[in-house]
């Protein structure tokens, strides 16, 4: 199969790379550096093209079979309309902020399929609740999740697997919640807490708006809420930041330049938190899911802890994220899943062979999540 990935950043190389082993994979990518790591890293065609402007790749895309964006949230929506309207099916992971089922009706038009969200998180606990509802009655669902360096380097112990500026809309865009079966909108970073993790230690947890498409795909469950984990201390520096300014986005004159705080603290961050070649990080996860069971009230709690990875030198982030991603696109090549329109996880979990094939698919790669069950009955 012909598939054309759209984005050769950190997780857009591990896609390329795993898909290249199985099918005839081109990455597009207007970066000329990412373009030649893929080369180096597999077996797949590269295409230098701005991912902004269509008509740069429109021809490419006519050729492939299927499409993988992984392309920055500021843009995805547009590139995942673009791919959308070629007729070509599509696992998207861009997490951009525009709401994906406006594009239902033209993958309907179109006859195709888009999974979005497709990545570790938003993504896996999705597929996973998507799953589980149809086996259980749901009454509560959290998952808190982080990927974090495993040195802790001063001042951030932090670095991000992702452009700065995602991240820092992850700080800062409302974080929404169900609350006693009502619509609930918190600050981004508001109810901190420590919490402890296995193999990791003490962390701090916080409110982001990883929910998503389950406020509007599980509407029956009356708790819902998403947390990111970052080490202790982390929250308050970018409080500070934020109450500071630098994350303002009009612009400001500095002699003859003027430019956005936002994209000046992004450019000085990128440095800041960019991941070095052999850096380890590891990414976890904690997902809880409490509803009852044949009359009897149970806790189900998905857990996972995975590394940067040695041998392959993948970052835990872009494993975990792209071998989603990638299980999904098998997904689609395979037939097991074929309905028209725009998917989250949670539409595709609720098929029990469609969360056995993408949970196995994980597995073996070593992305492993060990299931617990107890009875609160």
């Amino acid at each position: 199969m012909k598939i054309a990935v759209l984005g050769a950043g950190m997780v857009g190389k591990t896609i390329v790379a795993d898909l290249a082993k199985m099918h005839d994979v081109i990455s597009i990518d207007i970066n000329e550096s990412n373009l030649q790591q893929v080369q180096q890293m597999c077996n797949a065609k590269v295409f230098r093209a701005d991912l902004q402007s269509p008509d740069s790749y429109a021809a490419i895309l006519a050729q492939q079979d299927m499409c993988v964006t992984a392309v920055p949230g500021f843009m995805g929506y547009r590139v995942l309309e673009t791919v959308v309207t070629t007729g070509k099916n599509v696992v998207d992971i861009s997490f951009f902020p525009e709401d994906p089922f406006a594009l239902h009706a033209l993958a309907v038009e179109k006859n195709v399929t888009a999974i979005v969200d497709c990545g570790v998180a938003p993504g896996v606990p999705n597929l996973v609740l998507g799953y589980h509802n149809q086996l259980m009655k749901v009454e509560q669902f959290d998952y808190m999740v982080g990927g974090l360096p495993k040195v802790r380097t001063k001042p951030f112990e932090y670095k991000a697997p992702f452009s700065p500026i995602d991240v820092i809309e992850e700080y800062t865009r409302p974080a929404r919640m169900i609350i006693n079966g009502k619509a609930a909108v918190k600050p981004a970073m508001s109810d901190l807490e420590l919490v402890e993790i296995d193999h990791v230690g003490t962390l701090e947890a916080f409110n982001t708006d990883g929910l998503r498409t389950l406020l509007t795909t599980m509407p029956q469950i009356t708790e819902m809420k998403e947390k990111t984990l970052r080490y202790p201390g982390h929250a308050a520096q970018i409080t500070a930041l934020q109450q500071a300014g630098f994350f303002n986005t009009n612009p400001i004159t500095i002699g003859d330049v003027s430019i956005s705080p936002l994209a000046f603290t992004s450019k000085i961050l990128f440095d800041q938190w960019k991941l070095l070649p052999g850096e380890e990080e590891i990414t976890v996860m904690q997902i809880n899911i409490i509803g009852t069971v044949n009359n009897k009230k149970t806790h189900l709690q998905y857990n996972l802890h995975d590394a940067y990875d040695a041998v392959t030198k993948l970052s835990s982030m872009s494993r975990t994220t792209g071998y989603t991603c990638t299980a999904a696109v098998e997904l689609l090549a395979k037939k097991l899943f074929t309905e028209s329109g725009v998917f989250p996880p949670e539409l595709i979990g609720q098929h029990g062979n469609c969360y056995n094939f993408m949970m196995q698919y994980l597995a073996e790669r070593n992305v492993i999540y060990n299931i617990t069950t107890r009875d609160l009955s």
